[in-house]
């Protein structure tokens, strides 16, 4: 390729609404550019790699026996009734109608429409196991679009759905995605790591994420340096952090506490540390044509609510928080003096694991300015329903005994699944087994971002000079800069020798023709990203030397130039296996 036949539109400076280094080093490298909020142009030099990553996806794909398909992205909203998703799913699902006043949604993702695929077309055991993937355009109506293509609201996604006999036979299949996902990652010279996750709005059984470790991830990963331990902090267990409940050593009492709200305040006051004091929490899910179920979660005073688990605690699916008007009712007093003792009405107390092995705790007595201190399970309440509530911290024990809890954060670009009989059983997907008995088909469900893998892969791959792209997804391999092109015989004939020498190669090298100076032609290119450099100048022809600088290289490197063109080969090729 040569640059005065491509479009390069590289730009000084950043938006201004551009708040992470991909998002900024994307729009200015050229890569993208925003349409609506979410919503982008990739052009040029970003779909080079974007179709590179959907190669690498492809050979593993292919490699596992997937076959590929393209199914519509804009699907009747019938099927996702039959789900029983399409209220489930929330205002990210797009809704439209035709001109025929028919529902149709567009596709965030498609489990629906291969499950319906998959139950006109599989009849018989002889046609499983079979897993159909695709590469196609995903539309999430998101609240916040932000962080460039990390949180926007249209992406390229590969989705790939398996269909098995059983859960034995859908083991397999989640491997075989599994070790796939690893290759890929491991192929695009990602730093990743596998935790396991919640299924949310998928469903299913189990389920694990590929996140790339990135300072500006969204998610939260806990992990164990000392085991295999590994999750998202939505999905990480919190064991308590007392092994056994001590018993009672102080005196039910009632303390004064004049306008002491936040846990931190009241521990202040009292002087005790803040792990005594046990926050509560109110929730209240609704009952049609009653008052609402009034619960009260009890957390250590220096432990956040973890609503992904909350929402796991039967009862407690649809909670919401409680409004202040409801709050007074059943306590009789506003949030910050709150407890589980002599309220108004019945409440439904769960207490985290910590806080059930607590004792001589302190606690809202739910009067005005007073607060209690003293309190004992047993003695003072009754034993409470015990649960898993809590965010994990830094320094918590290994839920699988193996030393501490670290974190970091992670960006999602991969998450398998599976699914089991969910949307087979409520959509009919049935089979004839080997004794002709119907069957529900057993599926899985395995997911890849692409378009988020650019900015993932930029995330862990930059400096001051712009991007440093793994020579994988790079949207050229070389870049051949000769100086003064259009005005030097001799460098513009050894540059387009160079040139066609490295095509033959296989290299993918883009000659700088456009007759810039050479400090913009090294800024476009180092911003880019280019993993590799080739400069040419009269000077350096004079001593038959020709000028390289790989992409991390502090310095430039000198090279016979007979031998340049074998030597950037072998340095590529030797980059890009894996």
């Amino acid at each position: 390729m040569k640059a005065s036949r491509f479009f390069i539109s590289t730009l000084k400076e950043a938006p201004a609404d551009a708040e992470i280094i991909s998002h900024q080093l994307m729009v200015r490298a050229g890569m993208i550019r925003r349409i609506a909020g979410g919503i982008y142009n990739y052009m040029p030099i970003g779909l080079r790699s974007i179709r590179k990553v959907e190669a690498i996806i492809r050979e593993e794909m292919n490699r596992t026996g997937a076959i590929e398909l393209l199914m519509p992205a804009v699907q009747p909203a019938e099927l996702w009734h039959e789900s029983g998703r399409l209220e489930q799913y929330g205002p990210e699902l797009l809704r439209v109608k035709d001109r025929y006043d028919r529902n149709f949604v567009v596709g965030p993702t498609h489990e629906e429409v291969v499950t319906d695929l998959a139950r006109r077309e599989i009849k018989s055991y002889r046609q499983l196991p079979i897993n159909f993937y695709q590469v196609q355009t995903k539309f999430r109506d998101e609240i916040r679009p932000r962080f460039g293509v990390i949180r926007g609201r249209e992406f390229i996604m590969k989705d790939a759905y398996s269909f098995d006999r059983d859960h034995a036979g859908l083991q397999l299949s989640y491997q075989k995605m599994y070790d796939a996902y690893m290759r890929i990652f491991t192929h695009l010279r990602l730093e990743f790591r596998v935790v396991a996750a919640d299924n949310g709005s998928i469903g299913g059984t189990q389920s694990h994420e590929f996140h790339v470790i990135a300072a500006t991830g969204e998610d939260v990963i806990a992990y164990c340096p000392s085991s295999d331990y590994a999750a998202n902090i939505e999905a990480a267990e919190a064991v308590s952090l007392i092994e056994s409940r001590a018993a009672p050593s102080e005196p039910l009492t009632k303390k004064s506490t004049p306008g002491k709200v936040k846990c931190e305040e009241v521990a202040d006051y009292l002087g005790i540390t803040l792990e005594r004091i046990i926050k509560s929490i109110v929730l209240a899910v609704d009952n049609e044509g009653a008052d609402p179920t009034i619960w009260l979660l009890l957390l250590q005073g220096n432990h956040e609510l973890n609503k992904t688990k909350t929402k796991k605690i039967p009862g407690l699916a649809d909670y919401r928080f409680a409004t202040e008007k409801e709050i007074f009712n059943w306590f009789g007093v506003p949030p910050g003096y709150l407890g589980p003792l002599n309220t108004r009405k019945p409440v439904k107390v769960v207490a985290d694991r910590t806080v059930a092995n607590m004792s001589d705790f302190v606690i809202g007595s739910n009067e005005m300015n007073c607060h209690i201190t003293g309190v004992n399970w047993g003695r003072d309440l009754p034993l409470p329903k015990v649960a898993d509530l809590r965010n994990v911290r830094k320094g918590d024990p290994s839920p699988d005994g193996y030393g501490e809890l670290n974190l970091c954060r992670g960006i999602e670009v991969g998450h398998v699944f599976q699914l089991g009989t969910k949307y087979s059983k409520s959509m009919g997907a049935i089979f004839l087994d080997e004794n002709g008995k119907p069957t529900p088909m057993t599926m899985g469900s395995y997911g890849i971002g692409i378009t988020r893998i650019l900015s993932a892969a930029i995330e862990q791959n930059f400096d001051e000079r712009g991007i440093i792209w793994p020579e994988a997804i790079a949207p050229f391999h070389l870049v051949l800069c000769p100086i003064d092109y259009k005005r030097n015989d001799a460098v513009r004939k050894q540059a387009n020798q160079l040139y066609n020498e490295l095509l033959d190669s296989g290299i993918e090298v883009i000659l700088d023709n456009r007759g810039e100076r050479p400090g913009v032609m090294f800024v476009d290119w180092e911003l880019i990203g280019i993993p590799h450099r080739l400069v040419i100048g009269e000077r350096s022809l004079r001593d038959k030397k020709i000028e390289y600088q790989g992409r991390r290289d502090a310095e430039p490197t000198l090279l016979p130039l007979k031998q340049a063109a074998p030597w950037v080969v072998e340095r590529v090729c030797s980059a890009l296996v894996h």
